[in-house]
């Protein structure tokens, strides 16, 4: 039987644009994708919170060294216990963060600190990093407007985004491994957030399919990711692109409107 392949074709990619524009289903890929996340960060995060706990054992042994001297010194034994109710809400911290990502619920839209959102998304993925050989610098604008929407899910694009830029690096056998993340704000007010690596860069032509459903550059990779990042940007009423860096690598930048003129979030 002959089959026409341009009908069939198209008939597929109409097929997958339903599928990506039915607001349950992205919601569904974007939890499904939640969770890869910290899968792929489980070392990552499971290391994280050995160091707390590390030290939450040491002050303890310590305040009890201190209490069982003849004469035990209080102010001691209160900074012990004082270092361990400091690393107890770290360790909490952290597996509050990473519940968030996990647990499946409905959109929410709350002011959002862009910058200590993205301070607790690299928290995440510092030993990821370091794994890899990729050093991790910030630069922060300060008392920036809060954003209107929901802090998982921008936090979702800020990890999706790091740990593509991390494995474009862990790939490459010469060269600075760097990844830099940055905040400020658009001559229209709109917060701007930016990723940037020093990885092999974006391949010619490539830039206008990086965001289409299905479309993947990995072996293995679905080509989800970036899509429901733009998904997520742009329900957030922002843009988000990618274009090349200078010397080398890649950048990928997003815009997100603060609270003072943010659009209606959908």
């Amino acid at each position: 039987m002959f089959l026409d392949s341009t009908n069939f074709d198209r008939t597929e990619g109409e097929a997958r644009e339903c599928v990506l524009d039915d607001r349950e289903t992205q919601a569904e890929l974007a939890h499904a994708n939640r969770v890869a996340t910290i899968g792929f960060l489980a070392a990552s995060i499971v290391h994280e919170m050995k160091q707390p706990i590390a030290a939450m054992v040491t002050n303890a042994q310590a305040a009890l060294r201190w209490l069982d001297r003849p004469a035990p010194d209080v102010d001691e034994i209160r900074h012990a216990l004082s270092r361990i109710v400091r690393d107890g809400a770290r360790a909490g911290a952290l597996v509050g963060r990473t519940r968030d990502l996990a647990k499946k619920r409905p959109r929410r839209s709350d002011p959002v600190e862009i910058n200590a959102a993205i301070r607790e998304a690299i928290e995440l993925i510092r030993t990821e990093a370091a794994t890899n050989g990729v050093s991790v610098q910030t630069e922060f604008v300060e008392a920036l407007p809060p954003i209107q929407g929901d802090r998982v899910e921008l936090q979702q694009v800020l990890l999706n985004l790091i740990i593509n830029a991390i494995e474009a690096m862990s790939g490459m056998s010469e060269g600075r491994r760097e990844l830099f993340v940055s905040t400020g704000k658009t001559e229209a007010g709109d917060v701007l957030v930016s990723v940037r690596d020093t990885g092999p860069g974006l391949a010619p032509g490539v830039q206008e399919d990086l965001f289409e459903a299905f479309h993947t550059t990995k072996p293995n990779g679905l080509g989800l990711g970036l899509s429901i990042c733009r998904s997520i940007v742009e329900q957030h009423g922002g843009r988000l692109w990618a274009s090349a860096n200078a010397p080398c690598g890649a950048v990928f930048q997003f815009t997100l409107p603060s609270t003072s003129h943010s659009a209606s979030f959908r």
